[in-house]
């Protein structure tokens, strides 16, 4: 057994040794470190710890809750990133690790990725949706304006909405656009806008800068503003390329502050040259109106029920004459038609008739009851009968009588 030293650490006193002798490198106390981000996790004390990791090792780090809250994006697991601050020992546990102060992305800026992080989320959550974009106003009576009273930008608005249409009153809300007071300011704006009414539309936006300038208007409170901003929401935000998250929520979008005043309001000069015009086609089909009623009126003033009242009774009374003679004429040619059918229906009748076949030498014997007599077995001998010859009666006693099977007399 080795001879004892004549020094004994405790654990605590070997891990603060080790840490004072780490504390003690310069380069451990300012250093980056680039790596891959695993583990990660954000505890409820708001303290963010995680792993960098390469493809040979990995390195515990630990981002407390001060550090943490200047992020400009949200860490992820699989993110590559460029760490920075010191290397210590945390004495309780004995391991090593980076205590960070700054994360940045690397390759893309932490301001990009945080734009995109941030417009994926929003997006995600329907907030982009054209379905939720309101219609802006056409002639708005009252316009808010959201931005920095101090900048170039409120006054080339107010100009051009003095110019393109007066008749609308603007209301400015001073905000700072530009700092960490920017976005509660702006988003409150939003929500005193709304609360009171004060406008039918809302321009908010400021004049162009680089992205950090500008990011005030990437900020989710603002961009959740706008949103719930039950008054119609233009987003002019920098110069034409510039496109911000305020951008994809608003229900409209400039690309400056100068076309947002245009997209606002119409242009009186416009609407005048407008009206004029359509003035101008009412008149005119006005007046062909009245050339085709006054035609018409001719028209009708040169007919000869006008000129000559008269004249529709006398052709009247000339169509009643032709209408007579027509009726005449056809009632007569009726009536002979009838008269010949009843000749020949009398021709065919008498043909027909029995007195006919009477008067050819034929004649018809009745018995006592009137009845017609048919066969001889029908009559008894002795008994009388009527006799009807073509020209007078005989009353006959019947002396004999053949039937069909012979002679039988009396």
């Amino acid at each position: 057994m080795p001879e004892q030293p004549q020094t004994i650490f405790s654990v605590s006193e070997a891990n603060n040794f080790i840490k004072a002798l780490l504390d003690g490198v310069p380069q451990l106390r300012e250093i980056f470190v680039r790596g891959e981000i695993s583990n990660y996790k954000v505890y409820p004390s708001g303290h963010h710890y995680f792993s960098l990791k390469d493809a040979e090792g990995a390195l515990r780090c630990v981002m407390f809750r001060g550090s943490a809250s200047s992020l400009r994006f949200r860490p992820e697991n699989g993110m590559k990133v460029i760490a920075f601050g010191r290397i210590s020992v945390f004495p309780r546990d004995g391991s090593y690790q980076l205590y960070v102060s700054e994360l940045t992305a690397e390759g893309a800026g932490d301001l990009h990725v945080a734009f995109e992080q941030l417009k994926a989320k929003l997006d995600a959550e329907g907030l982009f949706d054209p379905a939720h974009k309101k219609p802006l106003p056409r002639y708005p009576k009252t316009i808010a304006i959201v931005t920095s009273s101090a900048g170039a930008a409120v006054h080339d608005m107010i100009r051009i909405l003095g110019a393109r249409w007066p008749q609308s009153r603007i209301v400015l809300l001073p905000v700072r656009v530009q700092g960490a007071e920017a976005p509660p300011e702006i988003a409150g704006a939003l929500r005193y806008a709304n609360k009171w009414r004060v406008a039918d539309v809302i321009i908010t936006g400021r004049g162009g800068g680089s992205m950090e300038d500008l990011w005030a208007f990437n900020d989710e409170r603002v961009a959740r503003a706008i949103y719930d901003s039950v008054i119609p929401v233009i987003s002019a935000v920098g110069h034409e390329p510039d496109v911000t998250i305020a951008d994809y929520v608003a229900d409209a979008r400039a690309s400056t502050p100068s076309n947002a005043a245009e997209i606002a309001v119409p242009d009186q000069n416009e609407l005048r040259r407008a009206l004029e015009t359509l003035s101008g086609r009412m008149e005119q089909s006005e007046r062909a109106r009245l050339d085709a009623l006054r035609n018409r009126l001719n028209e009708l003033a040169a007919k000869r029920v006008l000129t000559d009242p008269t004249a529709f009774i006398a052709d009247k009374r000339l169509l009643l004459d032709y209408t007579q003679k027509t009726l005449a004429a056809l009632a007569e040619k009726q009536l002979a038609e009838r008269q010949r059918r009843f000749a020949a229906l009398c021709a065919s009748l008498d043909a027909l008739s029995p007195l006919k076949v009477l008067s050819r030498g034929y004649a018809m014997a009745r018995g006592a009851d009137g009845q017609v007599i048919r066969r001889a077995k029908d009559v008894a001998v002795g008994e009388k009968i009527d006799l009807t010859l073509g020209e007078g009666r005989l009353g006959c006693v019947v002396e004999s009588r053949e039937t069909g099977g012979g002679q039988a007399n009396g």
